[in-house]
């Protein structure tokens, strides 16, 4: 009564039979295409304006607290405006930049000059619709 199995295991094949282990790619294969880098993102309005207030609080070591209660715009929106998560209305802006001593033309040509050195970092064309002169005659209306 005793069922004898043999001590066997069943083996799978993982390939097809006759089929032939792939080796190191031959000398002569062409060599692999390697995809394009993809075209650097140009930087939102919002970080570029969050940049230079930040920037601009931090050269006068003021505290957010500081300069949202001049401005009387909450600390926390204040922080979400420097850190570019919000889009600030032209009154908040200019009053941020009026805390910080500084008018809302120059608070927007501070960041249209950062705009323009960041951008001009990217190779003509790879902006769309931007041709070599696109940053001439930039004119910003707050």
């Amino acid at each position: 009564m005793s069922n004898h199995v043999p001590n066997e295991a069943r083996v799978i094949p993982l390939r097809p039979p006759g089929a032939r282990p792939q080796a190191a790619r031959p000398a002569t294969a062409a060599p692999r295409q390697v995809p394009p880098a993809p075209a650097p993102k140009e930087p939102l309005w919002r970080d570029l304006v969050g940049d230079v207030l930040r920037r601009e609080r931090l050269a006068q070591e003021r505290t957010l607290k500081d300069v949202a209660d001049e401005a009387r715009i909450s600390m926390p929106y204040l922080s979400e405006v420097e850190r570019g998560r919000k889009e600030a209305s032209s009154e908040v802006l200019a009053a941020a930049a009026h805390a910080l001593g500084l008018s809302l033309g120059d608070l927007l040509s501070r960041a249209q000059g950062e705009l323009t050195r960041v951008t001009s970092r990217y190779p003509v064309g790879s902006r769309r619709g931007a041709s070599p002169s696109s940053s001439e005659g930039l004119c910003m209306a707050a």
